[in-house]
């Protein structure tokens, strides 16, 4: 496997007049690409930037970010890009941070956790970890060069910078946009001149999309060759409505993060739309699951540790595995399920309960957009599920009907207490539920 700029420069070479990579009116070659590769790695290094020193800057959603990204790895340097909107303030911390650290030669890689469990950290990662995790979707996912992919989450957050390096190592061509709050560019993109698209979309974005442009989706039924989700759990409504409504696409649920990479991943459109599955470890990457249900990873693809904190560092990482707060199981067949995260789960009574459980139970509730199920405390019995409800236009709360819908689907300890209507659910940047604000 070569590197995304070695695969870039050898594409400049041999199909140097072949679209790199479109985002809006603009577009790139392979041969402009590198070339503006280079010519902003001079431009690095003339302003004294040097192999295996960091470099902070904002992850734009343009073509320009890709020639910046590039250019610190040509340049054997370490990319740190923060999310485009970061504060000021924000922005200087970790470029204070970074640039107080010693980088190992082969860290290229420093990117910073959304910190919706903690504190936001700096996750290292090697030119292996990069290679293999883009070796590791092209295996599992079949990436061509016909391939089109729409790269619409944040270039700072892994589920959509690392989808850049298999495409271009496969000299296919990335379509970066702004977002999901233009969904006619989304579906403008389905009009280029391409034989085959494809996407990495979070739940909540293809709860969206299939929401108010469901129809449109099903029109794409012949075009989308892949879509894949990950980032949170998709509901097994969910599964089956993309399914119908791309019934020759493959559709991948993927188990991956910023300090494991892309681990394992399952094709749901199968007729078994099994909820929480994640399928089977991909070729360079390894997974146990532990007795009492705790799910370790190891491989190629995971991190080298967390910037500038060796104690946190050693905790996650032991002999050379990675011990996260992810729960699961492994089935008969190998296929590995995950049932939540340990930092997730609400004592009820001593019952462990993982909310996703019961969000996924109230998603099929006529009327019911979305859901979060929390932890609230009753006068008497103290701690007691709470959920959190957004309804579709027209539809009003009927709490004793909710709640024996959730009943006939999970136990009754399962069932929450309280029940509330609100206008929308606190999310993160990259489209999760943000639980932690709800912890507060």
């Amino acid at each position: 496997m070569r590197t995304q700029e070695e695969s870039i420069c050898l594409f400049a070479q041999t199909t140097p007049d072949k679209i790199a990579a479109v985002c809006g009116n603009d577009s790139v070659t392979y041969k402009e690409l590198w070339e503006g590769i280079l010519e902003r790695a001079q431009r690095l290094k003339e302003a004294g930037l040097k192999a295996h020193r960091p470099y902070v800057f904002r992850a734009t959603q343009d073509i320009d970010f890709i020639k910046t990204y590039c250019a610190v790895h040509y340049l054997k340097a370490v990319a740190v890009p923060l999310e485009k909107g970061a504060l000021e303030v924000n922005f200087q911390a970790v470029k204070d941070e970074v640039e107080s650290c010693e980088f190992a030669p082969d860290i290229v890689d420093a990117l910073y956790t959304t910190g919706t469990t903690g504190k936001s950290k700096g996750v290292m990662l090697s030119e292996t970890a990069l290679v293999s995790c883009a070796d590791n979707f092209i295996a599992d996912f079949g990436y061509t060069p016909e391939l089109l992919f729409i790269i619409s989450g944040p270039l700072n957050h892994i589920a959509s910078l690392f989808k850049m390096h298999p495409v271009f190592t496969i000299g296919g061509t990335v379509c970066i946009l702004d977002g999901l709050k233009d969904m006619e560019a989304f579906f403008d993109v389905f009009n280029l001149p391409f034989k085959k698209f494809a996407t990495f979309l979070v739940p909540a974005s293809i709860r969206l999309i299939m929401q108010f442009s469901y129809d449109r989706l099903c029109a794409l039924k012949d075009k989308i060759d892949f879509l894949e989700t990950g980032a949170a759990p998709i509901t097994q409504t969910d599964m089956r409505l993309l399914s119908e409504a791309l019934p020759h696409s493959r559709l991948f649920n993927t188990l991956g993060g910023t300090e494991i990479g892309a681990v394992c991943t399952y094709n749901f459109n199968d007729g078994k739309y099994m909820e929480g599955c994640i399928g089977r470890p991909m070729k360079n990457s390894s997974v146990e699951v532990t007795p009492d249900g705790n799910i370790i990873v190891s491989g190629l693809t995971i991190m080298s540790g967390y910037v500038g904190d060796p104690e946190l560092s050693a905790q996650v990482m032991k002999g050379g595995k990675i011990y996260g707060a992810d729960l699961g199981y492994m089935d008969e067949d190998g296929m590995i399920h995950l049932t939540g995260r340990s930092g997730d789960v609400i004592n009820v009574g001593g019952f462990k309960i993982n909310p996703v459980e019961v969000e996924n139970a109230a998603a099929s509730y006529p009327g019911l957009k979305e859901s979060i199920c929390v932890a609230a405390q009753h006068p008497v019995i103290g701690t007691v599920l709470k959920l959190l409800v957004v309804l579709e236009d027209g539809y009003q709360l009927d709490k004793h009907a909710l709640a024996r819908h959730i009943k006939s689907k999970l136990e009754s300890h399962k069932v929450p207490t309280y029940y509330e209507t609100v206008n929308s659910l606190q999310r993160t940047y990259n489209g999760k539920l943000d639980r932690k604000y709800y912890r507060k």
